[in-house]
């Protein structure tokens, strides 16, 4: 017998694909990705709604900006507004409907938006899990490319004697940023597997570093 979430995941997938950009850091992949880490975070919390977790996992870059848009912080409400939208005139269950905007909404880092229920912590730190380790290294490179950004600096890729920026230098987004998704990770699942991939990433940052140096 089909479930609701066997009816509902290919229409979900759908509506995402049909907003998909040419980001390739933000495409459908990266959405199945946050899904699947979502999937393994509720194996430890069998109580969440999995319609909602799974709806917002597909919808939460409906509205993709880039990362140096000076609107990015609001990308994810407006990608929760029009996930609203689209998902009412589908037919989802309306009493689920707020439920999987604010989830929506609070899954951004630059949002700040605190996740206050449940599903919204899974869905954020789902989302967050594929910033980091090796699939989120290329991710950051990638980004650093469309966004025009030098690889490191040149004499001082560690940021010893000079302060970070990862404005202008990829390797300087570990330290600003990734270093510290594990300690914003809202489960326990989340944070165990977040200290997991941020020891590649430091690892690579201290092996890029040599090799950059040349030492």
């Amino acid at each position: 017998m089909q479930t609701e979430l066997d009816t509902w995941q290919p229409r979900l997938a759908a509506i995402a694909r049909s907003a998909a950009g040419d980001d390739g850091a933000h495409d459908a992949s990266h959405l199945e990705r946050v899904r699947r880490n979502a999937e393994s975070i509720m194996e430890h919390h069998p109580e969440a709604d999995r319609l909602v977790v799974l709806a917002a996992c597909y919808l939460h870059d409906l509205v993709n900006l880039e990362k140096n848009d000076p609107r990015r912080a609001q990308a994810s409400t407006l990608s929760a507004d029009l996930a609203r939208r689209l998902l009412a005139d589908q037919g989802f269950p309306a009493d689920r409907l707020d439920a999987v905007a604010h989830a929506i909404a609070a899954h951004s880092f630059s949002a700040a938006i605190p996740a206050e229920t449940l599903e919204a912590q899974i869905v954020q730190d789902a989302d967050r899990l594929d910033g980091l380790g090796a699939v989120g290294l290329a991710r950051m490179f990638y980004i650093a490319g469309r966004m025009g950004s030098s690889l490191a600096h040149d004499g001082d890729p560690l940021a010893c004697d000079r302060p970070l920026d990862d404005k202008r230098y990829a390797l300087d987004h570990i330290p600003v940023k990734l270093a510290l998704l594990p300690g914003m990770m809202q489960t326990a699942a989340g944070r165990a597997l977040a200290e997991a991939r941020l020891a590649l990433l430091e690892d690579f940052r201290a092996t890029f570093a040599a090799e950059w140096r040349g030492s």
